[in-house]
């Protein structure tokens, strides 16, 4: 028996690395799988049937799955997608966004085209099959069916949490995902529908084009044994909040990184200070700002 017997899931960006470990594990613990993936390079272009790899591996698992060549980014493609899920296997349950691409570079080189790609395909990919999702889950609970089977679970990073040096548009991007996970996850609370986010990492062709990373990128099918660098560590952590288990957790960030995972506090409150009612002046901020906000004592000092 496995945590997810008779539940139908989508990934997108399965074709590869991390996406390809979540698409594996859900399979594993009984799922029904859609891969989706363009196929496209780690910039987001050209096109293929990755999906194929993906889908062969968990058909010789002895799972069921079906390839999705769809750009999530696309509205049109998004709605097929959904459809192609119920479609085939009756039904949808779980929805995991992952599909992404990288185009690095500082601020003062990144062009117009690497800024809008990445945030189309990070941010618009993660509304796109979400939108479509909901709606079908919606008219199903408006005609009285129970839906609390729902799960999303969308891609956030660590880069995109505290920000990284040359990725303005990824971290972007990525902190987007998160405020767009606990929004959503307050739209869809009354259908008992959950929406997370997690933050993975790995040996995956992103982290190998970090220059100075050293890192050789692999698939997760590649490792015989537990490796900290294996693309499929945050996947169990995936198929659990996937599963009934996970029924009370909604609208949360969830960092799995090697064998460590982390509960995201995200934006709480830090120290403060108050003037009774009263207008501050900026004249008089220098002192309080610097010794009783960010307890630094030394002008010139970055925060």
């Amino acid at each position: 028996m496995g945590l997810l017997d008779g539940k139908v899931a989508i990934v997108t960006g399965a074709g590869h690395g991390i996406g390809r470990g979540h698409a594996l594990e859900l399979a594993k613990e009984g799922a029904k799988v859609v891969v989706n993936d363009l196929g496209t390079s780690l910039r987001g272009e050209g096109s293929g049937k990755d999906a194929d790899l993906t889908v062969d591996l968990i058909r010789e698992r002895g799972g069921e799955a079906v390839a999705n060549y769809g750009d999530v980014t696309d509205y049109e493609a998004g709605r097929a997608l959904i459809a192609q899920a119920v479609e085939e296997f009756g039904r949808l349950d779980i929805l995991v966004n992952n599909a992404g691409i990288a185009r690095d570079a500082t601020i003062w080189n990144m062009t117009e085209e690497d800024w809008d790609s990445v945030i189309k395909v990070h941010l618009k990919g993660t509304f796109v099959p979400t939108h479509h999702a909901v709606k079908h889950w919606r008219q199903l609970h408006q005609q009285g069916e129970d839906v609390s089977s729902g799960r999303i679970i969308n891609t956030t990073s660590g880069a995109g949490l505290t920000g990284n040096f040359g990725q303005a548009n990824y971290t972007a991007a990525k902190a987007g995902i998160a405020a767009f996970t606990q929004t959503v996850s307050l739209e869809v609370f009354k259908m008992g529908i959950t929406v997370n986010c997690i933050g993975p990492a790995g040996a995956t062709r992103m982290a190998a084009s970090i220059p100075g990373a050293g890192i050789q990128a692999r698939e997760p099918d590649e490792f015989d044994e537990w490796d900290p660098m294996d693309p499929s560590l945050s996947s169990p952590l995936v198929a659990w909040l996937a599963s009934d288990k996970a029924a009370h957790v909604t609208g949360q960030v969830i960092r799995a990184v090697k064998d460590e995972i982390v509960h995201m506090i995200p934006w709480s409150n830090g120290n403060s200070i108050r003037k009774s009612g009263q207008r501050w002046e900026a004249s008089e901020l220098t002192a309080l700002m610097n010794a009783d906000i960010f307890k630094c004592r030394a002008p010139g000092l970055r925060y």
